[in-house]
């Protein structure tokens, strides 16, 4: 597809291709382990490599899989994506691609959660040294750069306390010293922010959220802004034994061409509850970068293009008896440990717990809000009765 395409239109029409497919508008869905080939040349020639089109087994691509992949690829303008299980699946082959033992890594602080636990009990068993640093801390990050720093990984916002990275400068940094950078996505997804228009060498989506959007399928994707980074991916993905199930992929795809009108109900949804929390006297701040008193909204102004609807807000003092009996009784806010489908969800968070190279201080017990797709009306009305039992218990 022309890269010249905006992205709504992308999000309809990439990754689809009528002609050859009987004039079905939708690609075939392929189940399938087995590839067989009529001649020995023609099984040779499709183990030379793993590029487009180039089917081997079912685990090492299919047509399924490239209509996904073509669709994340034409929507962040890099050389290719590949499709995994889950988003953590994601987040491991980003990770492990670039290292052996003996290496150093860098991670944010405001990692999400399954991938710092990825970091410290997989990568260090195998000899990587696993270094967590500052959010905040943009271009100095050169400062802990080793002769054997490998990557830098970074999530902007990040997915509990939200602090905007300033992803040009780490990148710009990471490059000048051939370290590759991996940005984790998935808030903002490329709809709301170019990655590899600011710097960044590897992308993680969890897709299981906004790009599947329904919460009924796992699904991650990764995806690389060169030729060469691409392949040392697919190649330790192949190697791994990561893949993603042709159901999970046609819901996958099915999603994606509703991201758009999706995301800005969410993103409207998100700013009009998180403006109604603003002036609540039981709040003492919400952390949303799309709102001007955020510590991160001028370099999330200067970045972004959107906000979705996952942000959090942090309570005055309340005691754990109160907190529990506000989110016991939520009737739409449900707590759940995901986000990015259509409903909406809520959790307590204590990120102090996990923060090593930052020290999280908090002047109340935090809350992380996804606001889905209902109502606002009545989303805020359930808030405001969780508040209500939230002073009767003081």
């Amino acid at each position: 597809m022309s890269k010249s395409r905006r992205p709504a239109t992308i999000l309809a029409h990439a990754g689809r291709d009528p002609g050859a497919n009987h004039g079905m508008v939708n690609p075939p869905v392929y189940h399938t382990s087995t590839v067989i080939w009529p001649t020995v040349a023609a099984m040779d020639a499709a183990h030379t490599g793993f590029e487009h089109g180039q089917y081997s087994y079912g685990r090492v691509g299919t047509p399924t899989s490239e209509a996904f992949e073509d669709v994340v690829t034409a929507l962040e303008g890099g050389y290719g994506s590949i499709a995994v299980s889950s988003g953590l699946a994601a987040v491991n082959v980003a990770m492990t691609a670039f290292v052996k033992a003996g290496d150093h890594v860098l991670v944010t602080d405001s990692v999400y959660g399954p991938g710092r636990r990825y970091g410290d009990a997989v990568l260090s068993r195998f000899g990587v040294q696993v270094e967590y640093y500052d959010p905040l801390i943009g271009a100095g990050i050169e400062a802990l750069f080793r002769d054997n720093t490998r990557l830098v990984y970074l999530e902007s916002p990040g997915s509990l306390t939200f602090e905007v990275q300033d992803v040009p400068a780490i990148t710009a940094a990471a490059r000048a010293q051939g370290i590759v950078s991996i940005l984790d996505n998935t808030w903002a997804t490329p709809l709301y922010f170019d990655a590899f228009g600011h710097g960044v060498d590897v992308t993680v989506h969890a897709a299981t959220k906004y790009m599947v959007g329904h919460s009924d399928a796992m699904m991650g994707i990764v995806g690389a802004r060169e030729k060469s980074v691409w392949s040392q991916l697919k190649t330790f993905a192949v190697q791994a034994g990561h893949c993603a199930g042709p159901d999970d992929l046609y819901l996958a795809q099915r999603g994606l061409r509703t991201m758009g009108v999706r995301l800005r109900q969410h993103q409207e949804n998100g700013l009009e509850v998180a403006r109604w929390l603003q002036a609540r006297p039981e709040v003492s701040r919400v952390l949303h970068p799309a709102l001007p008193q955020d510590p991160g909204h001028t370099t999330w102004k200067r970045d972004f293009t959107g906000a979705s609807g996952l942000f959090s807000f942090v309570l005055k003092p309340a005691a754990k008896a109160q907190v529990d009996a506000m989110l016991d009784g939520m009737e739409l806010f449900q707590m759940g440990a995901s986000w990015g489908g259509y409903e909406s969800l809520i959790t307590p968070i204590q990120p102090e717990k996990i923060r090593t190279a930052t020290h999280w201080q908090a002047e109340g017990p935090g809350i992380r809000l996804h606001v889905g797709l209902e109502d606002t009306g009545d989303l805020i009305a359930d808030l405001e009765a969780g508040f209500d039992r939230l002073r009767a218990g003081a």
